[in-house]
């Protein structure tokens, strides 16, 4: 665990030296997933927590790869969020960053792939802190619709800064380009949450319960 965080800190260093925006924003992506490995790796070693959230994660990359061909659509979002809201912050952050990582082995792995690990994570993150209110199936829609703008916000911001003049007009139209693609996934995780979210919740909720169950042996 220490050495990933050395990893993490020397990467976070040198995306803070170097000039190079594109360079830059990767290195401190890749700096805080790695900061993220080390986070989960020291935490209770749990085989079946291990085995939920690669479920989960497999679950939201394959729904990914099934819905490349509709622009915008990511079910990742929306499964974060509730493994977050049940699972707790570690699975929901581990559930959206590894669903990033194996469906760009179908969809193309790239320089964009931290930042989209880093930006589910968050979504996962969200769920966990935002858990006792998102068990109304319209209060899930709502938050998911704002984290999906949210998160391809980020993606927008990331293109930007790593690959396009540092000017407002620049930004307006970099955000312009991608806000169809940005509102189509917000749409997409409001029919997803009204349609299956509180089921999903449900189920995760009763893994979370077997999760935190400990067998006190008289």
């Amino acid at each position: 665990m220490r050495r990933l965080i050395v990893v993490s800190l020397g990467l976070l260093l040198a995306a803070l030296v170097v000039h190079d925006g594109a360079l830059a924003t990767a290195l401190g992506a890749i700096a805080l997933v790695v900061a993220g490995v080390a986070w989960f790796e020291a935490g209770t070693d749990s085989t079946r927590e291990l085995a939920v959230v690669a479920t989960l994660a497999a679950a939201a990359a394959a729904g990914r790869v099934l819905f490349a061909a509709v622009p915008g659509v990511q079910p990742v979002t929306v499964i974060a969020i509730v493994a977050g809201a049940s699972l707790g912050l570690r699975a929901g952050v581990a559930t959206g960053a590894l669903a990033a990582f194996v469906s760009n082995l179908f969809l193309g792995q790239g320089i964009w792939t931290p930042q989209q690990m880093l930006g589910w994570g968050a979504c996962g993150a969200a769920g966990a802190l935002l858990g006792p209110a998102l068990r109304n199936r319209w209060a899930l829609a709502a938050v998911s619709a704002v984290l999906g703008f949210a998160f391809s916000a980020s993606m927008d911001v990331w293109l930007w800064y790593g690959f396009a003049p540092h000017t407002l007009p620049s930004l307006a139209a970099v955000v312009g380009r991608g806000l169809w693609f940005d509102a189509s996934h917000a749409a997409g995780n409001v029919v997803l949450s009204l349609a299956a979210g509180p089921e999903l919740r449900r189920m995760l909720d009763r893994y979370g319960g077997r999760l935190r169950t400990v067998v006190v042996w008289a």
